[in-house]
C-alpha cells in the first residue's frame, strides 16, 4: 500500500453501494489505483494475496465484460474460479438457489460472485452463506462494481468528484447501474442529474440527492460528464416509449447536440450499447480529441478488471 492508499475497513460482502461511506469507497478506489499501475506495466507483479482461494462465479444471467473482468481479476490475485451456469446445472431440474449456494459452499469455496435476475438475490444470498458475496448485477437494483469502475473512471479524469456535475442518460427505471452510480456518486460529493423520458423516471429512488431533466439539451449542458444507459429494446413493446426513432431523436447522445452547446464532455457507458440509439457511433468511438466529446468506453473495461480485483482483495483479505 502506498502512503497515498486509504485503508480500507473491514467488508465481508459488496451488495451495493447505498449506504457505503465515501472513506469506504475511496479505500476501494485507491486500492483499484494501485492494482491499474501494476496491470498496465506487468501482471506479474500483481501480488498473489488470494493464492489458494476458490471464488464461484455465478451468474443466473448472460454476461460478457462482467465475468471475464471478475475471471481475470481473481486469476491475477492467484485466486480459482468456478464458472456455473443455470441453465448447465441442478437449478434447471428445480434445485432452489439456497440449496445450490449451500452444495457450492459444502465445496470448501471462499466467495461467490452473484448474477442474478431478481432484485435483492445478492443481499439474500449474503444471508445463508458465511462466505463472501460480491453482487454483479441483481435485477433493477445495484449493480455495485459497474458503479464503482465508473466512479473510479471519472475520478481519474477529474482528480475529485466533489461539486462535479455527472448527467446519467436513460432508463433509469429499469438500470441497476443507474442505482448503484447514483448512491455512489452522491457519497463522493458529486452533483447527479437524471434525463430520462418521464416513463423512465424511477419515483421511488430512496435518495433526494439528484436533479431531474427532461430534455436532453438541458441536460448536456449542465452536465461535465454523461453516463449514457442502454436501453433495454423490448421497452418499444412495453408501453414505455412510442419508438425506438423517438427516443433515439429526443434522448440520444449526438454529435450534432454535443456541437451546440460547444463543451466538452466526457462519456461513459456501461456497454453492451445500441449505437444510433441511445449514442451515435461518433460518439461512442471518439478517444482523441478534437471534437466536444472524449468516450471512456474502453477505459472503463480496462478499469473493470482493476476495480473488481481490488474488490476481491479486500473482501477476502479481511474475512479470514
Amino acid at each position: 500500500m502506498t502512503a497515498t492508499q486509504s485503508k480500507a475497513p473491514p467488508l465481508k460482502h459488496l451488495t451495493g453501494l447505498n449506504g457505503l461511506s465515501s472513506g469506504t469507497i475511496t479505500a476501494i478506489l485507491d486500492r483499484a489505483s494501485a492494482h491499474k499501475e501494476l496491470l498496465l506495466h506487468d501482471t506479474a507483479d500483481v501480488p498473489q494475496s488470494l493464492k489458494g482461494k476458490r471464488i464461484v462465479l455465478a451468474f443466473f444471467e448472460n454476461s460478457t465484460r462482467t465475468r471475464f473482468s471478475f475471471e481475470i481479476a481473481a486469476r491475477n490475485l492467484g485466486a480459482s474460479t468456478l464458472n456455473f451456469t443455470a441453465s448447465a446445472s441442478s437449478v434447471s431440474k428445480g434445485e432452489s438457489i439456497a440449496d445450490t449456494i449451500r452444495n457450492l459452499e459444502a465445496m470448501r469455496v471462499d466467495a461467490f460472485v452473484i448474477r442474478h435476475p431478481s432484485p435483492g438475490s445478492a443481499d439474500l444470498i449474503s444471508r445463508i452463506t458465511g462466505k463472501s458475496i460480491v453482487n454483479a448485477g441483481d435485477g433493477t437494483h445495484e449493480h455495485p462494481t459497474q458503479g464503482l469502475l465508473d466512479i473510479f473512471t471519472l475520478r481519474e479524469f477529474f482528480g475529485k468528484l466533489e461539486g462535479v456535475n455527472i448527467v446519467i442518460l436513460g432508463d433509469v427505471l429499469h438500470s441497476r447501474v443507474a442505482r448503484s452510480n447514483i448512491f455512489g456518486l452522491g457519497a463522493l460529493g458529486a452533483n447527479v442529474g437524471l434525463c430520462s423520458p418521464v416513463t423512465l423516471l424511477p419515483g421511488d429512488l430512496p435518495t433526494t440527492n439528484f436533479r431531474v431533466f427532461t430534455g436532453i439539451d438541458d441536460a448536456i449542458r449542465w452536465a461535465d460528464a454523461a453516463i449514457v444507459l442502454r436501453l433495454q429494446l423490448e421497452r418499444t413493446t412495453g408501453g414505455y416509449l412510442p419508438s425506438l426513432a423517438d427516443y433515439s431523436l429526443n434522448f440520444g447522445l449526438t454529435d450534432e447536440r454535443l456541437e451546440k452547446i460547444r463543451k466538452h464532455m466526457l462519456v461513459l457507458h456501461p456497454g453492451p450499447i445500441n449505437r444510433e440509439i441511445e449514442i451515435s457511433s461518433n460518439v461512442a468511438d471518439r478517444i482523441q480529441p478534437p471534437g466536444f466529446s472524449k468516450s471512456m468506453l474502453l477505459e472503463q473495461v480496462t478499469n473493470g478488471v482493476a476495480v473488481r480485483t481490488a474488490v476481491l482483495e479486500i473482501l477476502l483479505s479481511t474475512t479470514e
